[in-house]
């Protein structure tokens, strides 16, 4: 059994080939930018006030054996994936009707809904739009049940980690092939790496290509912004301005090397020139000519080194501004209008950024005779794509409904102790550290208003494998070993085009490649590395011979 598996690995270290091991790591990070700033947990703010240092991301010392099967089918449907949620996004009065008893409770929505129609009264100048996607997934192996593979998340903004991620894998490639594949220094002999006798396998059935498969995160990801780019054309001022894309970034980013390594490439392969703008600076850095100027409504970015030289943006890739707390400044929901109702291709437009609402994913797991969704959104896919895209769907359940006198399945399932313990209760929220889980999910509903109880869907949770075991080291510098579980994310980009009276958007390029393992403490719900949770990993794929 595949389960076999995880009864020897990752293999045991002596202490000093974990030294070694940890060492190596260490150093690899910093030569590499496998980086990211220190929290102020880490090195207090008076100990660092120009915030100059970096430090290891957290990273696993081993990547994490992962089935092969589960791993082509995320690939083989992420571009699926992505044209259904563009598609999503393309159709308004589907997404209404869907958000409207959300925003009508929820003002982090409210205020993104009131800007699409803000822009729409005035007449949106854009109609291309950019989505860069990732789809999380994990392991499900309930009882002796061979792993499938269930979707966590659909992220439509600031899907992070594809430049770490390449990084990571390279990192694993490295301690598993150097300096020979035979005689490898980082790691001991052992059957899942490539220089082992294939006869000590745990189980004759198993076989493995011996290192993390190429990750092709960063040349995804640059490639779809250099298609936006492109596609947006010469510049809409006059007289002409030089093109750029800008990064849209938390002003206390601490990913910073993870974004620099998009912004590296898209230079070095496309020629595309990119800046950083911080969410505090929108409005004082960048511009919009008035109508009677330019009806075009170009955004005009000066950057503040040259303040004598303007370049007009093609494409603003959202890194911030996907959780209310970023919303903190009186100018805040402003500089979000000021760049919706400009020229600028979106990476999210607000209806894009709106479709990756958990609202939408449960939606989308209800199946005939309830609405058919998939296939009204997907018509020209065949059924068996569909239904591998509907065998990732966990079960997901409303805590509304449209008639006052039934009381909604979610509702009997969350507030039952027994029920509620196979399930987590999620807000419309990105970022991590949102969920409510299993027994904490009854008193939580009881504290808040039954009002507010339609901001929340509840999922039933997913079983990853119960003895898998990896070592992290954190970013502090500490090495902690255990039992883990990991979640895999697949990365994808689509450019597409809506509007003309159109619910079906034009496809311009709808891409696939490179892919985030993110993994953690079997005990720990939560599962971000920007928000302390998870470190980074990468794959080793294996199968059944």
């Amino acid at each position: 059994m595949a389960d076999n598996i995880y009864i020897s690995y990752p293999p045991p270290l002596t202490p000093e080939q974990e030294e070694y091991l940890v060492q190596t790591v260490k150093n690899w990070t910093i030569e590499h930018a496998l980086t990211v700033r220190p929290s102020t947990a880490i090195v207090p703010k008076d100990i660092n006030p120009n915030n100059v240092l970096a430090t290891n991301a957290p990273v696993t010392l081993f990547p994490s054996p992962f089935p092969k099967a589960c791993f082509e089918q995320a690939r083989s449907l992420q571009k699926v994936y992505n044209e259904l949620y563009a598609t999503i996004a393309s159709d308004e009065e589907w997404l209404e009707d869907i958000l409207q008893e959300l925003i009508k409770v929820d003002d982090f929505l409210a205020n993104l809904w009131k800007i699409h129609l803000s822009v729409k009264e005035e007449g949106y100048v854009q109609d291309l739009s950019l989505g860069m996607f990732r789809s999380d997934y994990m392991l499900h192996t309930p009882g002796d049940s061979p792993p499938s593979l269930k979707q966590v998340e659909f992220n439509t903004i600031s899907s992070s980690f594809g430049g770490l991620a390449v990084k990571v894998a390279k990192l694993h490639t490295h301690l598993a092939t150097y300096p020979s594949v035979k005689r490898p220094l980082a790691y001991p002999s052992h059957p899942l790496f490539a220089h082992s006798d294939q006869t000590n396998s745990p189980s004759p059935s198993i076989t493995t290509i011996g290192h993390p498969p190429p990750n092709d995160a960063v040349i995804t990801l640059t490639a779809s912004l250099a298609a936006a780019h492109e596609a947006y054309g010469p510049s809409k001022s006059r007289p002409q301005l030089p093109t750029c894309v800008i990064f849209l970034v938390q002003d206390d980013e601490r990913n910073v090397f993870d974004q620099y390594a998009l912004s590296s490439e898209l230079w070095n392969q496309h020629k595309v020139p990119s800046f950083r703008l911080a969410t505090s600076k929108i409005l004082a850095l960048t511009t919009i000519p008035s109508k009677d100027e330019n009806p075009n409504r170009p955004l005009i970015y000066t950057p503040p080194s040259s303040p004598a030289t303007q370049y007009e943006i093609s494409v603003v890739y959202f890194r911030a501004l996907y959780a209310p707390a970023e919303y903190d400044a009186p100018t805040s929901w402003a500089a979000r209008h000021h760049i919706e109702r400009s020229a600028a291709v979106k990476c999210p437009s607000i209806l894009l950024h709106l479709s990756g609402s958990k609202k939408i994913q449960q939606v989308l797991t209800s199946l005939p005779p309830d609405t058919d969704h998939l296939k009204n959104f997907l018509p020209h896919y065949p059924e068996s794509t569909l239904n591998s895209l509907r065998t990732t769907f966990a079960p997901q359940y409303s805590l509304s409904s449209p008639d006052p006198n039934i009381e909604p399945e979610g509702v009997r399932l969350a507030l039952s102790p027994d029920s509620a313990a196979n399930h987590v209760l999620k807000p419309q929220r990105e970022g991590g550290g949102n969920n409510i889980y299993r027994d904490k999910i009854p008193s939580y509903l009881q504290s808040i208003p039954t009002s507010q109880w339609k901001q929340y869907v509840l999922m039933e949770l997913i079983h990853p494998p119960t003895n898998a075991k990896n070592t992290v080291l954190r970013s502090d510098g500490q090495v902690v070993g255990g039992n883990v579980i990991s979640e895999l994310g697949i990365f994808g980009g689509c450019l597409y085009r809506s509007g003309n009276g159109s619910k079906k958007p034009e496809i311009l390029h709808n891409s696939e490649g490179g892919y985030l393992l993110r993994t953690k403490g079997k005990d720990s719900d939560e599962g971000g590395v920007a928000a302390g949770f998870s470190s980074l990993d990468s794959i080793i794929l294996y199968e059944d011979a």
